[in-house]
């Protein structure tokens, strides 16, 4: 039996985090690979290909929804790619923007992993 591996971008600038996340998504069967910074994640972005994002709003040198913007505006069958925000402090944010920035799914941290995974399995399912 062969096992898919789903590829999943994780923007995120706290290691902690970024850790928490790369276990979590391991038992989903996903490859992992990491930004630290917006700029990162679009380079990474452009250089591979990848079945998922989950992206911390507050990213350092681009934030995680100018960066969202940014691969929305590809306008390629690439840039329609699943984007999940994540954020520590969206109370200063309305949730409108984070859709407006092109996510397609929003989760405040503590993250809440049941609904994490939940979303990882609707945007990476080969159904």
């Amino acid at each position: 039996m062969t096992v898919e591996y789903k590829k999943v971008l994780v923007a995120e600038d706290s290691s902690v985090i970024q850790n928490l996340l790369k276990k979590i998504l391991l038992f989903e069967n996903c490859k992992i690979t990491s930004a630290k910074d917006g700029q990162a994640v679009l380079d990474k972005f452009e250089a591979e290909d990848f079945d998922l994002v989950i992206m911390d709003v507050n990213l350092p040198i681009l934030n995680g929804l100018e960066a969202t913007k940014r691969i929305r505006a590809g306008k390629t069958k690439k840039s329609k790619i699943p984007i999940i925000g994540i954020s520590g402090n969206a109370k200063n944010l309305p949730v409108s923007e984070f859709f407006e920035a092109g996510m397609n799914e929003y989760i405040q941290k503590p993250l809440d992993y049941d609904k994490l995974i939940e979303l990882v399995k609707k945007y990476t399912s080969t159904n």
